[in-house]
């Protein structure tokens, strides 16, 4: 990674199972407003959603997000954590990640891109042309 982005590795529990699942976290500073977080599933495969940086600051406080992704702190057999729900027309999961894990990722990606400061790091002209270069 360069220094214009944090990447994390946390182990993750799915509800219900014991075996932990692996999750990659990565912020870039060049998409200051997006955090990608992805599932290793068998075979080395991972699975990538993009995710708003807000709704990940917002779920270590509270209930965060709608729609196919949703996050909340709660507290699980005395273990302090985030819960996501990922939902899809294929179906429906629920991940539990260490909220200190999450919030020492947040803090690391604030260090790069102040929170607010988001807007000054995007370059708005190169993403109209990247949108529309294939419009002509």
């Amino acid at each position: 990674m360069t220094t214009d982005s944090v990447q994390q590795d946390m182990f993750t529990v799915l509800h219900g199972q014991p075996a932990p699942v692996v999750t990659r976290w990565s912020y870039d500073a060049r998409d200051p407003f997006a955090v990608t977080f992805a599932v290793r599933t068998r075979g080395d495969r991972w699975v990538e959603w993009l995710v708003a940086r807000d709704l990940v600051v917002e779920s270590l406080e509270g209930p965060a997000g709608h729609g196919h992704i949703r996050m909340s702190p709660q507290i699980v057999q005395g273990y302090d954590i985030v819960e996501i729900e990922i939902s899809s027309f294929d179906g429906r999961a629920i991940l539990e990640v260490d909220r200190d894990l999450l919030r020492s990722f947040v803090d690391a990606t604030t260090e790069l891109v102040a929170l607010g400061d988001e807007p000054t790091r995007m370059d708005l002209d190169s993403e109209i042309a990247k949108l529309t270069q294939g419009c002509l």
